[in-house]
């Protein structure tokens, strides 16, 4: 057996003990738990999973949070009682993955990992895509990135662009979109993917492009990767949400990867133009170009790992979605001025000053 097949079987026994165990093992610790889940969010508790719950919700739809801390993802998901059922799981642990898949009908797989552990992103997905398979999942739509592509070899990258990744980060997410894509059975379990560029938004913490939020709403310098004049997109995250959820509803999205572009192309200083202008600010900019990354990556575990993804500064990924538009017609691209009011409004009430 290769050493990237998904073994099925092994989740058996571990399914099994779920199913006995899922409504008397909830209901002690006092979980609210519908019982069969439309949906079940792998890494509810990020920027991207926090936005297909409030989405969720909002249709009315039940659905469970996955996440390794039962207290965090209680805090987070509350307000959507009784739609959502809980479910704290290690996805590194084939029992608890087995656990949070069972009795799902669709799964989104959202799942973040440090920056430093980027090789945890195939094991985790394997075991994912195991036990959802095991647990008859009929749907697993998989958030993916740019990364596969590595550096564009056109200036617009459609889907048909070779994934050829130098980076080990690119690598180790195209070991993953190839797990997800040998995974979808026609008479099983169908898999999807979908590759956005950098999101914004409400709960964006991750977000390159946060730092700049920040600093208009505390009173602060933004640091930021330079270049700083080079175009960029980025995608509004409950934008993000919505497709992944339309693209779950279309049979004919499976089997296959899409690409999903932001609004428009835009730079990281016009980008932070709009943000400071929006909360009557000039904008205020510390720029680290690579050679700067690599001497503070001496001391800076998280900007030594950013260095061998620079490239996506000199020459950023521009996504072609032509096919996606043709797939979701009514694909709906929030405006970046109305992107950024909305994640500043969220922001404020937490707002601390920066000190002098």
């Amino acid at each position: 057996m290769s050493k990237r097949s998904i073994n099925v079987n092994s989740f058996h026994f571990f399914l099994d003990k779920a199913q006995v165990d899922d409504e008397r093992f909830l209901h002690r610790k006092g979980e609210i738990v519908p019982g069969d889940m439309n949906y079940a969010i792998f890494g509810a508790t990020g920027a991207v999973g926090k936005a297909l719950a409030a989405k969720l919700a909002e249709g009315g739809q039940s659905f469970r949070v996955v996440g390794r801390s039962e207290d965090r993802l209680r805090r987070d998901f509350r307000r959507y009682e009784p739609l959502v059922g809980y479910c704290a799981a290690d996805l590194s642990d084939s029992a608890a993955a087995a656990r949070a898949a069972v009795r799902a009908d669709t799964i989104f797989y959202t799942v973040g990992v440090p920056y430093p552990q980027f090789e945890q992103h195939p094991k985790l997905t394997r075991l994912a895509l195991g036990a959802a398979a095991a647990a008859g999942v009929r749907h697993y739509v998989h958030l993916s990135t740019v990364y596969p592509y590595g550096v564009p070899e056109q200036e617009f990258v459609s889907e048909s662009h070779p994934r050829n990744p130098k980076a080990f980060k690119g690598r180790m997410r195209k070991e993953q979109e190839d797990l997800v894509l040998a995974a979808d059975n026609p008479r099983g379990m169908r898999t999807t993917i979908l590759r956005p560029p950098d999101f914004y938004g409400p709960d964006s913490e991750l977000s390159y492009v946060h730092a700049i939020f920040d600093a208009a709403v505390n009173g602060g310098t933004a640091n930021v990767i330079g270049p700083i004049d080079t175009p960029h997109e980025f995608i509004f995250v409950p934008d993000l949400a919505v497709t992944l959820i339309a693209l779950s509803e279309r049979e004919e999205a499976y089997g296959k990867a899409w690409n999903v572009a932001g609004p428009g192309l835009i730079t990281t200083r016009q980008f932070a133009e709009q943000v400071f202008e929006a909360v009557h600010q000039k904008p205020r900019l510390r720029v680290a170009g690579k050679f700067m990354l690599r001497l503070l990556g001496l001391f800076n575990p998280f900007l030594r790992e950013v260095v061998e993804m620079h490239y996506l500064w000199t020459t950023p990924v521009k996504l072609d979605d032509t096919r996606l538009r043709q797939l979701l017609p009514n694909l709906h691209k929030t405006p970046y001025s109305e992107g950024i009011r909305l994640t500043l409004d969220s922001m404020r009430p937490r707002a601390v000053p920066a000190r002098a």
